[in-house]
């Protein structure tokens, strides 16, 4: 059987504050080509993974998550495309290609008791935008949007990380649901893409407001029906300000506070209460009931030219490392996406 070279991003220990690169290590080691007999997996050769934010929450020693810590001296793991190479699970065979969990490596060995595991059936649709668009980040903003700030025509929308791989989905949804959509981001060319590329009716900077409260009163002078956060903190203090009566909040991330150790408090949540505001977190895989019609409705937007998809797509598994660590700082422009090889 073959032997090959198989390249491993290694988790060095846990952390306390924003990621570096020095977390990480590169490990080359070697990989016979095939699944052992009787193990029940399949063989992977990964092709592109996922940046996600979430994933620096399972960079600390915390165990009560809903996912659990990356292991110390172990591959990292996320979401990610790959090509099966060899199998002993007669429902995969090589040549498949798969979406799910799988580790920061050149080749994994998988069961089907993976997280989201599933085929991806051929179509004209780029392999990336199974761990974007059509994957978790693109499903979440589905979710999000759809179960939990049950929107209605012509709803005021405010989305926080607009340009990021949830935000800009969330947007253009929100914008063919009929409602006012506007978007924060974090440098010139983010607004820009937000306003001329994305569809969105306004968006700004959030880093050029030294008052987000009175920012947010200008572009919402009737306030805010619903907001998608996913940065939290000073964000969410000010949209709580501005929302409406009835008005929804779901709460899909906190980037602003991931790497925090005493986290920002939120004062002023009494709004909830005279304006009946009702704020929610929430899991895309409380939903996953709905990834079926998300699919087809989703897919069917792309090919349609009714939505875009902005990625950012960094090659080879040696700059994953970097382009994680680059989500904290903003330096992606849409979803951040390793390639880790070609079919």
């Amino acid at each position: 059987m073959t032997e090959v070279e198989n390249k491993q991003v290694i988790f060095k220990g846990y952390i306390d504050g924003v990621p570096q690169l020095g977390d990480f290590e590169l490990k080359i080691g070697k990989l016979k080509l095939e699944a052992p007999k009787g193990s029940g997996g399949f063989l992977v050769k990964n092709l592109f993974l996922s940046c996600d934010p979430y994933m620096r929450g399972r960079m600390r020693d915390y165990h009560d998550s809903y996912i659990h810590p990356f292991v110390p001296g172990q591959p990292i793991e996320g979401f990610g495309v790959a090509e099966v190479v060899d199998s002993d699970d007669s429902n995969f065979k090589p040549g498949d290609i798969i979406s799910g969990f799988t580790r920061w490596e050149d080749y994994s060995l998988i069961n089907k008791e993976s997280t989201q595991l599933r085929k991806v059936e051929p179509d004209d649709l780029p392999l990336s935008f199974h761990v974007g668009l059509l994957g978790m980040p693109g499903f979440t903003a589905y979710a999000g949007f759809f179960e939990v700030c049950s929107p209605k025509k012509s709803d005021y929308v405010f989305v926080s990380a607009a340009s990021g791989a949830v935000g800009q989905l969330v947007g253009q949804l929100a914008k063919l649901h009929g409602c006012y959509v506007v978007g924060s981001a974090g440098t010139k060319q983010k607004v820009d893409i937000l306003k001329n590329k994305l569809g969105f009716d306004e968006a700004f900077n959030y880093k050029e407001e030294s008052d987000l409260n009175a920012t947010l009163k200008r572009y919402f002078p009737k306030g805010i029906d619903i907001y998608f956060d996913n940065v939290g903190g000073d964000m969410l203090d000010a949209a709580l300000c501005n929302m409406r009566v009835h008005g929804r909040i779901a709460i899909c991330g906190v980037i602003s506070q991931n790497s925090i150790s005493n986290p920002k408090g939120i004062s002023n949540l009494w709004n909830l209460i005279p304006k009946r505001v009702n704020m929610k977190g929430f899991l895309q895989s409380d939903y996953l009931h709905l990834f079926p019609r998300f699919y087809e409705e989703v897919s069917n937007y792309y090919k349609q030219g009714k939505i875009v998809y902005i990625e950012d797509i960094k090659e080879g598994l040696e700059n994953g490392p970097a382009a994680f660590v680059g989500l904290f700082s903003g330096d992606n422009l849409g979803k951040q996406v390793v390639r880790v090889a070609r079919q």
